[in-house]
């Protein structure tokens, strides 16, 4: 019997479809996971699917478990929550996060996957890759008690980001962003909230995720002499223009990159991905962060929701596709 499942592929760019793909037997060493929820981060995922990735960043940019090659069709995406059916006994039955693409049932190698501690609800957990970037991000700024912080950018990563900072003892931390209705995410991640051109001033660190140039522009505005600013937006094709002639250089200002690819040399020689992905789930027990979830769609939504993701038509951090009720696995013949 070959039994199938369903995945969501990228067609080309703009145009997407659910394809069924033919499911492998596990092995000794691999599980067979049954898809929960999967989650679409609008930054990353809209880009692939508008065909915006640049030739040179191909390799870069893989998914560890994408299918085809950019432009498409492409099989991507990292945000998965599903339950495992067949595999080693200290996994069978458990909940677990991979990152693996949209897709009802899939086999991967048993380390691919992580179990999702008790206390952390499976629709929550899809937010695990982008809290990770967020740890791995706030490795890399090593912010201090007390430390003045503003995140530019309230999309999925900054918000992660402005979430565990706001749990820093003694740190202030502000989010900026253009558009008014991210109060209300800050207010319910403990974080304040300004538009950019009434933020706060003479900060000790900015982080910037808002993958605009403005944006950029204005994180290094608000440093403080000797100030870093800590860049996580990815702008796939775009050219970005800095005001690097101005005061840059007398303030001695740091702009750094950061990118959740490898784990932060400040971290590299002691905590492995699988130590990062851990504790990422583990933050999820705030329930806090379900604030980052801002919609809701069935998986056989996904070829119709995703290019109003991609457009803005529908606005989202987060975008859950849950997958019950899916008919999820047949054999050749059709039958369950």
């Amino acid at each position: 019997m070959t039994r199938m499942a369903r995945a969501f592929w990228l067609e080309a760019p703009g145009r997407g479809a659910i394809r069924e793909v033919e499911l492998p037997v596990p092995g000794a060493d691999e599980v067979l996971v049954r898809s929960l929820f999967s989650g679409v981060s609008r930054g990353t995922e809209t880009l692939v699917f508008g065909g915006r990735v640049p030739e040179n960043q191909y390799t870069a940019m893989r998914a560890p478990f994408q299918e085809g090659d950019f432009p498409g069709p492409v099989k991507y995406g990292y945000l998965n929550v599903g339950v495992v059916e067949e595999g080693p006994e200290r996994l069978v039955g458990r909940t677990v996060f991979s990152l693996h693409p949209h897709q009802t049932r899939y086999v991967v190698p048993a380390a691919a996957v992580t179990p999702v501690p008790a206390d952390v609800p499976a629709a929550r957990a899809v937010l695990a890759g982008t809290v990770e970037t967020a740890v791995n991000a706030l490795w890399d700024a090593a912010p201090l008690v007390g430390d003045r912080v503003t995140v530019v950018g309230g999309g999925m990563v900054g918000c992660s980001v402005a979430a565990l900072l706001a749990r820093f003892p003694g740190v202030r931390v502000e989010l900026v962003d253009t558009d008014p209705a991210r109060a209300e995410v800050a207010e319910a991640l403990g974080a304040g909230f300004a538009s950019p051109g009434e933020a706060a001033g003479d900060r000790d660190l900015v982080v910037h995720a808002s993958a605009t140039e403005a944006g950029l522009a204005r994180s290094l505005e608000l440093l403080r002499p000797e100030g870093t600013v800590v860049e996580l937006s990815w702008y796939g094709d775009r050219r970005v223009a800095l005001p690097l002639g101005e005061a840059f250089h007398s303030r001695r200002l740091t702009l750094r990159g950061s990118q959740v690819g490898t784990v932060s040399p400040a971290r590299a020689a002691t905590r492995t991905y699988a130590d990062r992905l851990a504790l990422a789930l583990e933050l999820l027990a705030d329930p806090a962060l379900d604030a980052l979830v801002t919609g809701e769609s069935a998986f056989a939504e996904l070829p119709d929701v995703m290019p109003r993701l991609a457009s803005g038509e529908i606005p989202a951090l987060c975008h859950r596709i849950r997958y019950d009720g899916e008919d999820t696995a047949t054999d050749a013949r059709g039958g369950a």
